[in-house]
């Protein structure tokens, strides 16, 4: 178990006591929000730059069979010369 110091303005303090919100328990369910909302917004952030690249399109399996077809004539062109 791990032990933190926290330096908070009186009345804050004052305030979030008398909340319960500084009990070991309620810190660590808002410790455990908080990780979960920022792993979400690293979800996203991913996401927008994914979608932000600039790749081709994908190709159809009928698409990619004719480029296979076409790159192997031109293989067999090349051999014969």
């Amino acid at each position: 178990m791990t032990t933190i110091q926290l330096t908070l303005p009186d009345q804050l303090a004052q305030e979030a006591e008398r909340a319960g919100l500084l009990s070991p328990e309620s810190l660590e369910e808002w410790l455990r929000k908080q990780l979960k909302a920022k792993a979400a917004e690293q979800l996203f952030a991913a996401m927008d730059r994914m979608a932000a690249v600039n790749d081709p399109s994908y190709m159809s399996p009928e698409e990619v069979a004719e480029e296979i077809k076409a790159m192997r004539a031109e293989r067999r062109a090349k051999a014969c010369v």
